[in-house]
């Protein structure tokens, strides 16, 4: 009876130890684990190609313009995965990401930052793209937001 037991307690765990491998492994290590997720899917006619260099210098940009400002940066910004295709958004403060609203405030202002970066003006996109299409058009896969404590919310880009 006791090797029935575990024989079932083996074959109900298998499908959850197969899922943990395709797990994200930046969870645990630059945010706790996603606990929602959402997905963002919008299509921008004549987006231009992207690849890991327009990814990596995007994130560059945004970066050095967060240094340049006169304060402490309120939260970081960079690409993970082979090819810089998973965009991360951690909060440094305990307020400015205390709850998933104000993080996506946070995007909505990004949005106006991300319009005076070279991506947006070559392209003609300052009136008419947000964050989260700017990331898509990119070629990122998802985005994580986190307060780097508590909680981390996933975009899926489809």
């Amino acid at each position: 009876m006791r090797a029935l037991l575990i024989l079932t307690l083996i074959a109900l765990a298998a499908p959850a130890l197969a899922d943990s491998h395709k797990k994200d492994k930046r969870e645990g290590y630059y945010y706790p684990p996603v606990s929602s997720e959402e997905i963002f899917a919008r299509e921008i006619p004549g987006a231009p190609p992207a690849d890991r260099g327009v990814r990596t210098n995007f994130i560059v940009e945004m970066t050095r313009a967060m240094l340049e400002a006169p304060d402490t940066p309120p939260y970081v910004i960079f690409a993970k995965g082979g090819q810089a295709e998973h965009m991360v958004i951690i909060g440094l403060n305990d307020q400015m990401f205390k709850t998933l609203y104000r993080a996506r405030a946070v995007l909505a202002q990004l949005t106006g930052n991300a319009r005076g970066t070279e991506f947006f003006r070559k392209n003609n996109l300052q009136s008419v793209a947000t964050w989260f299409d700017l990331a898509k058009m990119m070629d990122f896969e998802d985005i994580v937001i986190s307060d780097g404590e508590t909680w981390s919310h996933r975009v899926r880009l489809e």
